[in-house]
């Protein structure tokens, strides 16, 4: 037996203080599971950024402790850091559910990893893996066979709920195991981890069946074609695509390429069902009327290079928007997105087409808990301790909030950010530890990790206030100046020549070298005489600060 000294380490490594990029770590002596390993799209300031992941040093240096990957579900913002964090990890298994294995197969496959077997868990299982006992269950969410999970540790029994919310009218009838919960909840459960997305809001989240009704009828009345935009992973929403379009007795055509990998995985694996006959291949769209075709895509958040921000821009290979098309964008733009959402928008209406969007109709519902069905999991679980988890610091708050209305001690409610440890005791008592590195790590192209907070630094000054490069020669032994020093700017002012500005610049350089008499200069001091003396400048005149370069070339 472990002994029952060793407190339980539960480190949230990324998902706590924001939305994306979810990593619980969960440690008891000699061991570590690791929860869900997921990325973060940029934000506007984060320029050239691909996406972001958690830093994963605290598992690096504790690489040998590290048993096992566990996957609540396939949605980016809890697998898509995978493909980055894996490869430091060899041999270690990725546990996940069937559609959930069969998503990450692919991206598995296109990143070449070879070295971590994909092994199932499915709701309802239970493993062993060290002095953890896993229990995965069942919970509806806006993606199929989504789970949260329970955990036997030697001081107690902790449930993660993943992102959840309570749907009573699934789209594939499978209902959340409520007598799961219940049964962990009357054994004692010492700490809940649970979703804190829609903490803010009241009430309940209506079910995802309300979206069927809302499509059919958008589309009942119309003679024009139907475009649906939605997240490529929402595979309930697709069947309910599916469904509104054969009830109008309309064929179906998928497009995006997101959507049509997952589209074909999802039917191998049986979690969509639909007559083969109302599937149009995309490139055989001309031969249906108008009045008979349903287009499901990508591209709901705006992002420039999806399905509906190309049709809407005229640039896309087989759909053109045209006057009398509908388009609806069933989802509801991520925070920070909401200005390409918005444009895309526009752009549709500018071409002509009536759009459906989440502040016009409701054909989106989200698939996290409000208020009401947060307080039944606090409810169910009956916690000693509580961590709200996945959402910003406010909703985190909220969350904690109803904690307390439920009956959780103030004092056990802990409302932390990423990278600080909350330590489990054999005896039920949970405290704060020592905060571990937790931070951002930003892919760019290939390179992961390589951009720092000073590229990015550099880039936003860029961006800002341009680019100054002063280019001088001077003579190798007296360390005068040859010739004219040259000017060369971006994004600073247009590059003119006889601009009166730039000349002064050039006088101040000289002014700034010339040296009495005849000694060798140092390079290095030159560069910082003419850096500080054309900063002080640019700054008098224009109140802006360019990155000053300057170039100093010996002959």
């Amino acid at each position: 037996m472990p002994s029952t000294d060793v407190p339980l380490r539960i480190i949230p490594l990324g998902g706590v203080g924001e939305i994306g990029k979810n990593m619980y770590v969960f440690e008891y002596g000699d061991d570590i599971v690791v929860i869900d390993c997921g990325l973060m799209f940029p934000e506007a300031e984060m320029y050239g950024i691909d996406l972001v992941i958690p830093d994963v040093s605290y598992l690096r240096e504790r690489r040998d402790k590290v048993r096992a990957f566990l996957i609540t579900h396939a949605h980016e913002d809890h697998v898509g850091g995978l493909p980055y964090i894996l490869p430091e990890f060899p041999g270690v298994p990725v546990y996940a559910s069937t559609l959930a294995r069969g998503l990450l197969g692919n991206k598995i496959k296109e990143h070449k990893l070879r070295n971590n077997p994909l092994l199932p868990l499915d709701p309802g299982d239970e493993i062993d893996i060290g002095p953890f006992h896993v229990m995965p269950f069942r919970v509806g969410h806006s993606i199929p066979d989504a789970m949260g999970i329970g955990l036997r540790t030697p001081v107690g029994t902790v449930v993660h709920t993943g992102d959840f919310k309570f749907d009573h009218t699934p789209v594939d009838g499978k209902l959340s195991d409520f007598a799961i919960l219940a049964a962990l909840g009357a054994e004692g459960v010492v700490c809940l981890l649970s979703d804190s997305t829609r903490a803010e809001n009241p009430g309940y989240t209506p079910s995802e069946r309300t979206v069927g009704e809302a499509f059919r009828e958008i589309m009942e009345p119309l003679d024009g074609r139907v475009i649906v935009a939605t997240f490529a992973s929402n595979i309930a929403r697709l069947q309910q695509v599916l469904d509104a379009a054969a009830t109008m007795g309309r064929k179906t055509t998928v497009i995006g390429r997101s959507m049509e990998q997952n589209f074909r995985i999802a039917t191998d694996l049986g979690y969509l069902k639909y007559d083969p006959a109302m599937i149009v291949a995309k490139d055989k769209i001309s031969s249906v009327p108008d009045a008979k075709l349903v287009i499901a895509t990508t591209g709901a958040q705006g992002e420039p290079m999806a399905g509906l921000a190309r049709m809407a821009n005229r640039d896309h290979r087989f759909v053109e928007i045209q006057p009398g098309d509908t388009v609806i964008v069933s989802a509801s733009p991520i925070p920070g997105n909401e200005e390409e959402v918005a444009r895309t928008i526009d752009n549709l209406f500018k071409v002509g087409a009536n759009v459906f969007y989440h502040t016009i109709k409701r054909a989106h519902v989200s698939g996290h808990a409000s208020q009401e069905e947060l307080k039944l999991m606090l409810g169910l679980t009956k916690p000693r301790n509580f961590i709200p988890i996945h959402g910003e610091f406010r909703m985190q708050v909220q969350h904690g909030r109803l904690a307390i209305d439920t009956g959780v001690d103030p004092n056990n409610v802990f409302i932390i950010e990423n990278g600080q440890p909350i330590e489990i005791s054999a005896d039920g008592s949970a405290k704060r530890g020592t905060p571990v590195t937790a931070g951002y790590v930003y892919v760019d192209g290939l390179s992961v990790g390589d951009v720092g907070d000073i590229v990015l630094r550099d880039r936003r000054a860029l961006a800002n206030d341009g680019i100054f490069m002063v280019v001088v020669t001077v003579d190798k032994q007296t360390g005068t100046v040859i010739g004219r020093p040259e000017v060369i700017t971006r994004g600073f002012v247009p590059q003119n020549e006889r601009d009166p500005m730039l000349e002064e610049a050039v006088t101040r350089v000289v002014a700034s070298i010339e040296n009495p008499g005849d000694h060798i200069t140092e390079i290095a001091l030159l560069k910082s005489q003419i850096k500080e003396g054309v900063s002080r400048y640019l700054y008098e005149q224009t109140k802006r600060r360019p990155m000053v370069f300057p170039v100093v070339v010996e002959v």
